[in-house]
């Protein structure tokens, strides 16, 4: 019995707890954001945003909740059941597993697998399947048009954004994020590879769907596109899965440009705060950029869209690789991958 446990009980029931140490955190992490988004819009629309819920307003995320989770689910007559309903289930699991690579502090991370950023580029490129099956599913017009312009959108950003992190394992000389934190220890890369990073965030942005990328939402003439006909917890879902993945990749930024969990600067007392806090603190800001974009940029025309993404970035990011490539050759520090 002893030997039951030690070898199948206990481990098995550690990795469940590190998971709801991660997930648990994470769902009010994205609850509170939803909360962030409309302070912080109002504050700089000179409005009040939510205050009547709770003190300031901050149990308005949990009323949201159960409202949504009261509703009825009601599922179109000429949709197709099946997929209807695993689509925003996917988009949200998605969103969830790929924080199972992603450090939060030495040694603090769920999977320390060696080719961990070759896994976080498996898991974005999956998230367009959701889409495009909510979008098909739904048979809906604006739906089908919301889907395939967000499928259009993440493909066209995903290269750019594939590259530039090939610049990074380039730099780091190794997938895991671990090693690629630590690589960072003396400069952070968001210093000598600054314009790759700039890219990068808007990358994220737009594989996100945010302002000024919200084109698949398109609520002027798509009416929100491939959610249009979901309501109470699947519409949820689809809710929870786009903020817990500006989460996502707000952590992925922080990671591969801002050194991760390590403090700015390793003096006292700023190498006393734990390396959590750190890696929160940085997140934090990525995702205040996230709410700044949306309060201030007009929406981009599809066209222009699309341009960015195929004659600007893809162009830029490949040359990117091919410099720091030679730079690294040349210099005789060209890395062995591992």
């Amino acid at each position: 019995m002893v030997e039951l446990w030690d070898v199948y009980i206990w481990p098995a029931a550690w990795i469940v707890i590190k998971i709801l140490a991660i997930v648990v955190p994470l769902l009010v992490a994205v609850a509170y954001l939803t909360y962030a988004e409309r302070k912080i819009i109002a504050m700089m629309h000179r409005r009040k945003g939510p205050n009547v819920v709770g003190p300031f307003g901050l149990l308005q995320p949990f009323a949201d909740g159960l409202k949504l989770f009261l509703k009825e689910t009601i599922i179109p007559t000429g949709a197709n059941r099946g997929v209807f309903i695993i689509a925003p289930c996917l988009t949200f699991t998605l969103a969830m597993v790929a924080w199972a690579v992603i450090p939060f502090g030495e040694g603090m991370v769920l999977s320390d697998i060696n080719v961990g950023l070759l896994y976080l580029m498996a898991i974005s490129s999956l998230g367009v399947y959701g889409i495009l099956m909510a979008g098909w599913a739904s048979n809906s017009i604006y739906a089908f048009l919301g889907g395939l312009r967000e499928a259009a959108q993440m493909v066209s950003y995903e290269l750019a954004m594939g590259f530039i992190m090939v610049c990074v394992l380039l730099m780091a000389g190794s997938m895991n994020l671990t090693d690629i934190v630590m690589a960072q220890k003396d400069m952070w890369y968001v210093l000598p590879l600054f314009p790759l990073a700039v890219i990068f965030l808007i990358c994220i942005l737009a594989e996100t769907a945010r302002h000024p990328f919200d084109l698949p939402e398109g609520e002027a003439e798509l009416v929100t596109g491939y959610n249009v006909e979901y309501s109470s917890m699947a519409f949820a879902l689809f809710f929870l899965g786009e903020y817990a993945n500006m989460i996502v990749m707000s952590g992925m930024l922080t990671t591969l440009f801002l050194g991760g969990w390590l403090p700015i600067m390793d003096v006292a007392p700023l190498n006393m705060i734990p390396g959590p806090v750190w890696f929160a603190l940085k997140t934090s800001f990525v995702l205040f950029f996230f709410l700044w974009v949306r309060a201030t940029f007009p929406r981009y025309r599809y066209d222009q869209v699309m341009r960015l993404g195929w004659k600007v970035f893809l162009p830029v990011t490949l040359a990117a690789v091919i410099i720091i490539s030679g730079v690294l050759v040349a210099t005789g520090n060209a890395p062995t991958i591992g």
